[in-house]
């Protein structure tokens, strides 16, 4: 079996899922910690694997979290 069309599938998966999936947790996560140069790494990720995003928006929830009442 010929390693190429592996490696190709193995980082194009990578590309389109694996990371814009562990990206979307990240920011997720930090949105409103973040201090300006983590902020700005944040940009920059989300325009580096903008195609994945868009690929995995419709399964992905931005609505912000119920407060909690203690």
């Amino acid at each position: 079996m010929p390693i190429v069309p592996l490696l190709y599938l193995a980082v194009g998966g990578a590309y389109l899922v694996v990371l814009p999936a562990l990206l979307y947790l990240y920011l997720q996560r930090r949105w409103y910690t973040a201090r300006s140069v983590e902020r700005l790494l944040m940009y920059f990720f989300v325009f580096l694997l903008f195609p994945g995003l868009l690929l995995l928006s419709p399964l992905l929830n931005f609505r912000p979290q119920p407060r909690q009442m203690s």
